[in-house]
């Protein structure tokens, strides 16, 4: 293989690249929906080959728009090609200008296509003795290999020299047009010699040498071993023109005319302050980043790390960036009455401010206040420490003192607060004894609620998104790892600056966000009426904890030990052998080489996959794949959640606190983390043993109310089917009235396998299920599935007309919405692509019933909480809220009065929203969760 010299001369086939990238994951849009993955890509590579060469001269092609010469000469030439689709024509100019702002020379000529312009100027270039680095993943590029000029494909990283092109391809570099003629190209319509294909072609080079050889002396051909040698030379002869004809089309031109030279084909400064502006609109976050860390440590801007404002200078290279964003660095460090008092009087008379705290720790029920900071106006913050261990800087005020002066604002209704993940502040300040009130917005959850699948929520994803701006980080002031200071132990001057301009940063992002969400349909709404009243629920629930028994939990994870070494035995035995039922090589070769199992889907690397699915699809006919399944099903159990949450009970309460999030699911869900309570399996006696750990305290009674089949009702509710909605109002059970319709039989005559087969129908249409799922989660052959849905949309037209019509709206408009104005956006609902289409299809049709469920049971736990505030209600002591679980609440209820609160709080959320069929909510009692469930 030829070393490739330092500083090549670079000519990068940016066509062959676009469509390559446009193709290949990651399929990336911005928050505006708009497709950005192939400019990722060939961007990506761009940088890559900067990165690796640091060319001076180099060069990015692109085929020009309308026909080349090689049109005249073959009017079918590449007639079989598809329109180029709607979503990469769309990324086209913004590469293009993205190329150009990274000061790379473009070029695009009519009449000739990109593989003609590279071919000329590499030919020049050798010429000139110059090494050329043709970065292309087209095997056509092959036949200008030669001394000086080499191939690369920057998504493989592989690179062809005269040897490896004969290695890869089995003929040299000087035959690769031939090798190209004899066997056509489909898709560029080059029709070759009819009949031969790559291995045939090689054989007729390998004995031949070349075209010019047979079309001289064609008998020859039949004198060769390969199938079809006899045939050949009439072969040959008889089409002739054809094979002369394909192979003036497979040659790449060599002496295009061009008005410069590779000489002349230099790279200049990028302009960084352009640059900055298009990957700010693509939201290529990480290189925004890096730009903007350029600029803050360029000679211009000082080294100064508190701002991003500024303007880039005319090359673009240096000099601080211009995106509108944080463009002050006038921050106070209050340490004395006087200041503080001051800063009081400005939140007092502010309309709005935003409030951030600074914690020893990321743990809410560990943390401790070191100091508080606020923002008034954009680059007006200030930051109050409270306990720095910093015995060289500023004496700090009394801890006790400040927050004695705060309490009376921070709890009053008036003026607003804004901040970045409050549920957060607001724990830090209840452990204080200060309960915030007067919470305007909370620009994480503002964000998520204008686009929950645009982008990430923290503060420096939409610093850099929204302001342009690239906060410091808590790693620079901090250090990282083992090293890595607390708060408390960082120096005061540098605390300050970071914890000021997250506050300032804060106020700004709400500037930005707010007027955003007030423009979109009933949005406004959802933030203000869900997800901003809920921040106080939340905490409220995670401050009381659960809990747990960590005897029993022991218990069962010695149980579960034992059950995973008689699945590993029972796995050994089938296999013939011991093996890791971790490894996925190990379970590659046992599955589907030592049992010949079948391959029903590969790993992009080509390897037979091992994923869950697949295991699953094989666990119907094959017992190993379900002892795998049922392996890690267990394993993940025990490491998860019987080992692990005895070790999570906090030390001062007893019990365990979860971390509910409100921006993390696409469709509004809560999710929940450390632990996470909504993947404690429950269809499986392993995982309900795990829930009899959830246990009562003294004197008390678990109780879980759950909404009955409640996304079910919000589609009879979206549909307006006629038959769910009549089965609903009769408080029917639905999965018989569903089998009665299908199988044709009366309610009573409903057997429960075919309330079995209408349950799965039921909820396969929820989450788009076709025939061949609903096949194989019965067990019966497609054909009768595919029955059973065909009769159901005839006795339930409503429910195909409201898929169809929620196709169409999501196709429309990019996005679904909840019953509450919620909503989902769907940026791949238009794409070329079937598969990822047909993904953003269901999605679109389950997302307004999971989001509508969602939004119902956040509503529900505004209701119960407001039901438990009014002391006529209640007693104090009685009743807490602890858990929220898919659709269940769960309570912890004085055990004397269980019967009189369950019927309450069972007839609060049957009330808390309305809609076309009643909401039911089931209650269950017992002395753990499971119990109750």
């Amino acid at each position: 293989m030829a070393s490739i010299p330092a500083q090549p001369f670079i000519l990068v086939d940016g066509s062959s690249y676009l469509f390559r990238a446009y193709y290949a994951p990651p399929h990336l849009t911005n928050s505006a929906g708009e497709p950005t993955g192939a400019i990722y890509g060939v961007v990506n590579m761009l940088r890559s080959l900067l990165k690796q060469y640091n060319p001076t001269h180099m060069a990015v092609i692109f085929d020009a728009k309308g026909e080349t010469f090689r049109n005249d000469m073959y009017a079918e030439y590449k007639a079989n090609r598809p329109p180029m689709p709607d979503d990469l024509r769309s990324q086209i100019e913004p590469l293009h200008q993205i190329i150009r702002a990274l000061g790379l020379p473009l070029i695009s000529i009519e009449g000739v296509e990109a593989d003609d312009v590279i071919g000329t100027l590499a030919m020049q270039a050798s010429e000139e003795g110059r090494t050329t680095l043709i970065s292309t993943g087209d095997k056509d590029m092959a036949q200008l290999v030669n001394d000086h000029v080499i191939l690369i494909n920057t998504m493989t990283n592989t690179v062809l020299d005269h040897d490896a092109v004969i290695e890869k391809y089995g003929v040299r570099p000087d035959q690769m047009i031939d090798f190209l003629a004899l066997m056509g190209d489909s898709s560029d319509n080059i029709p070759g010699l009819p009949g031969v294909g790559e291995k045939t072609a090689l054989a007729m080079l390998q004995g031949m040498g070349s075209i010019d050889a047979m079309l001289e002396e064609p008998d020859k051909l039949a004198e060769l071993s390969f199938r079809g040698a006899k045939s050949m030379p009439d072969k040959i002869r008889e089409h002739r023109d054809i094979l002369l004809l394909s192979k003036e089309l497979a040659t790449i031109k060599l002496d295009v005319e061009l008005e410069f030279k590779p000489e002349q084909l230099t790279l200049s400064e990028p302009d960084d302050q352009r640059l900055a502006e298009l990957y700010k609109a693509c939201e290529f976050r990480r290189w925004l980043s890096e730009l903007l860390e350029k600029g803050e440590k360029s000679p211009e801007h000082g080294g100064d790390t508190d701002t991003a404002g500024g303007t880039a200078d005319d090359s673009g290279s240096s000099g601080a960036l211009d995106l509108g964003g944080i463009r002050h660095d006038d921050y106070v460090t209050i340490t004395d009455e006087a200041t503080l008092h001051e800063w009081l009087e400005k939140l007092r008379s502010a309309p709005y401010y935003a409030v951030d705290t600074e914690t020893t720790s990321l743990d809410y029920m560990q943390a401790d206040l070191v100091g508080i900071s606020f923002a008034v106006a954009p680059g007006e913050a200030a930051y109050i420490p409270l306990i720095h261990q910093d015995m060289e800087g500023p004496k700090q005020l009394d801890r006790a003192w400040v927050l004695e002066q705060l309490k009376p604002l921070l709890e009053d209704t008036e003026p607003k607060k804004i901040g970045q993940n409050l549920k957060y502040d607001l724990h830090v300040l209840r452990t204080q004894g200060i309960h915030l009130r007067g919470i305007l917005n909370d620009t994480m959850l503002n964000s998520y609620v204008l686009n929950s699948t645009g982008s990430r929520h923290d503060m420096d994803t939409l610093s850099l998104q929204y302001l342009g701006h690239k906060p410091i980080s808590f790693e620079e002031i901090a250090g990282k790892g083992a090293k890595q200071k607390r708060f408390d132990e960082i120096p005061i001057a540098e605390a300050a600056r970071y914890a000021a301009e997250d506050a300032d940063v804060t106020l700004q992002l709400h500037e930005v966000l707010w007027p955003k969400v007030q423009k979109e349909g009933k949005l406004p709404e959802v933030l203000r009426q869900l997800e901003l009243p809920l921040l106080p629920v939340l905490a409220m629930m995670e401050r009381r904890g659960v809990l747990i028994d960590p005897a029993l939990l022991n218990a069962q994870s010695e149980t579960i030990r034992k059950e995973l070494a008689t699945i590993e035995k029972q796995a050994y035995d089938i296999a013939g052998q011991p093996f890791n039922l971790n490894s996925t090589k190990q379970l590659q070769t046992i599955l589907f080489e030592d049992l010949g199992l079948p391959v029903t889907k590969k790993t992009p690397k080509g390897a037979p996959s091992t994923a869950e699915e697949v295991l699953q699809e094989l666990a119907l006919d094959y017992p190993l794949p379900d002892l795998i399944l049922r392996h890690r099903g267990l394993a993940k159990l025990k490491s998860t959640y019987t080992d692990k949450l005895p070790r999570m009970i906090n030390s001062e309460t007893g019990r365990i606190h979860t971390s509910y999030h409100q921006a993390v699911t696409a469709t509004g869900r809560l999710s929940s983390t450390d632990p996470n309570l909504q993947n404690i399996p429950i269809r499986n006696e392993a995982g309900r043993r795990v829930r009899k750990a959830f246990i009562a305290p003294k004197g008390y009674r678990v109780v879980a109310i759950d909404y009955s089949q409640i996304e079910l009702r919000i589609m009879a509710h979206l549909s307006q089917s006629k038959g769910l909605l009549e089965a609903f109002a009769r408080g029917r059970d639905i999965h018989k009235a569903t089998a009665a319709e299908v199988f044709g039989v009366s309610l009573e005559q409903v057997s429960s396998e075919q309330r079995r087969s209408a349950k799965a129908v039921n909820f396969g249409l929820i989450y788009g299920m076709s025939a061949f799922g609903l096949s194989r989660q019965l067990g019966i052959p497609q054909k009768d599935a595919q029955h059973y849905m065909n009769v159901y949309f005839e006795r339930f037209p409503g429910v195909q007309d409201y898929m169809e019509r929620t196709r169409k709206q999501a196709s429309a408009q990019g996005y679904v919405e909840t019953i509450f104005g919620r909503r989902l956006y769907l940026p791949e609902i238009n794409a070329r692509n079937v598969p990822r289409r047909k993904a953003a299809e269901r999605a679109a049709i389950n997302a307004p019933m999971q989001g509508s469920a969602a939004d119902i049971m956040k509503k529900a736990m505004l209701d119960v909480a407001a039901w438990l505030d009014n002391p006529e209600n209640r007693e104090e002591g009685d009743v807490f809220m602890t858990m929220q679980v898919h659709d269940e609440l769960v309570f912890e209820i004085r055990e004397s009065k269980v019967d009189h609160y369950v019927k309450a709080l069972v007839e609060v959320m049957e009330q808390a929203v309305k809609i076309d069929v009643p909401l039911i909510a089931e209650a269950g009692v017992g002395d753990n969760w499971d119990e109750a469930h």
